[in-house]
């Protein structure tokens, strides 16, 4: 289809058509690298037997195969259409004031470099500041590969425990902050909205921007009256613009809902691993004992600096791994 001389007088479904055979040679490759390492350490134990390999040689070559055949295995768990779309994570500040404030703004760093570190680019489409300090509520679009596969399994509470340094008395406090992840949707997948189901409101941006974007209504918030569900954007200068953005994001919650009701009909119980509850807290990070466990998958470090540093792939692992009854 791609040596077709006409293959981009459609650009669209050009652009489509190779990003379907970026994803084909990803998992090719995948196979090919887990064959080939299988292949080497077979040859090198061959060579061993015959007295013309070490040991450590054969040990080495082992654990790359091991490695692998477990990263290939991981990897099987992103089979779903829509885990190869982009996503938008949103971080809200729960009961708390000023410390869930803060813990908000130590989740979205964290967020922010873990994507810097594996390669994903970010935009923050909204961001409400906190009254003292930290962030009310910030909302972003990570695009790369799988970017809603991987971090889907943050929906939910994320708790913090430390000794605060907002209180004069330096007692321990629990905060909590919730993290919702949607996916974003592409042009081979069709959301249709009907404009008589859509309430319209405009307001002023706030924040960063300029007298422009903070003494116009150019922002927008829109709802779907059918099913409650509001997207609302800031980030243009015009409020046409904010129009289009809020649409297409409030298709991204529409066709997450739609996901979420197909669980339901397949499987009520990983139904309920995949809904945005308030109540359903999934991660713990207790900062003056040194560590952080997921109550869903039981994964456990004591780095929490590390962790709060964007080191979180092994935990977004072990919830896939669990979700999709793998045994690690």
């Amino acid at each position: 289809m791609t040596l077709d001389p006409d293959f981009w007088d459609d650009p669209k479904r050009a652009e489509g058509i190779l990003k379907e055979i970026k994803q084909h040679k990803f998992w090719v490759g995948i196979f090919d690298q887990t064959e080939q390492a299988v292949e080497d350490l077979v040859v090198l134990f061959e060579f061993y037997k015959e007295g013309e390999s070490s040991e450590e040689e054969v040990e080495e070559a082992y654990q790359t195969a091991v490695e692998q055949i477990a990263e290939m295995e991981f990897r099987a768990t992103l089979n779903k259409k829509e885990d190869e779309l982009d996503c938008i994570l949103k971080i809200n500040a729960g009961a708390g004031g000023t410390e869930s404030c803060d813990w908000s703004s130590m989740l979205e760093r964290m967020y922010l470099m873990y994507c810097e570190k594996n390669g994903y680019k970010v935009k923050i489409l909204d961001r409400q500041d906190g009254d003292v300090a930290g962030i009310k509520s910030v909302e972003m679009e990570i695009s790369g590969d799988f970017a809603y596969g991987m971090l889907k399994g943050e929906n939910g509470v994320h708790r913090l425990v430390r000794v605060s340094p907002f209180n004069a008395q330096g007692k321990r406090m629990t905060s909590f902050s919730s993290v919702f992840v949607h996916p974003v949707i592409d042009d081979t997948i069709e959301i249709k909205v009907n404009p008589a189901d859509l309430k319209w409101d405009t307001f002023r941006a706030s924040g960063a921007g300029g007298q422009h974007v903070n003494k116009t209504e150019s922002a927008v918030r829109v709802t779907h009256v059918p099913t409650g569900c509001v997207s609302e954007c800031q980030e243009e200068r015009s409020q046409h613009m904010n129009r289009e953005k809020a649409i297409q994001k409030l298709k991204n919650l529409l066709y997450e809902l739609e996901l979420q009701k197909q669980y339901e009909e397949r499987d009520k119980l990983e139904a309920g691993k995949m809904k945005n509850e308030w109540g359903s807290q999934i991660r713990s990070y207790v900062l003056d004992d040194r560590w952080v466990k997921d109550l869903r998958s039981g994964y456990k470090v004591h780095n929490p600096d590390a962790v709060l540093n964007g080191d979180i792939g092994e935990f977004l692992k072990s919830v896939l791994m669990m979700n999709a009854g793998v045994k690690d």
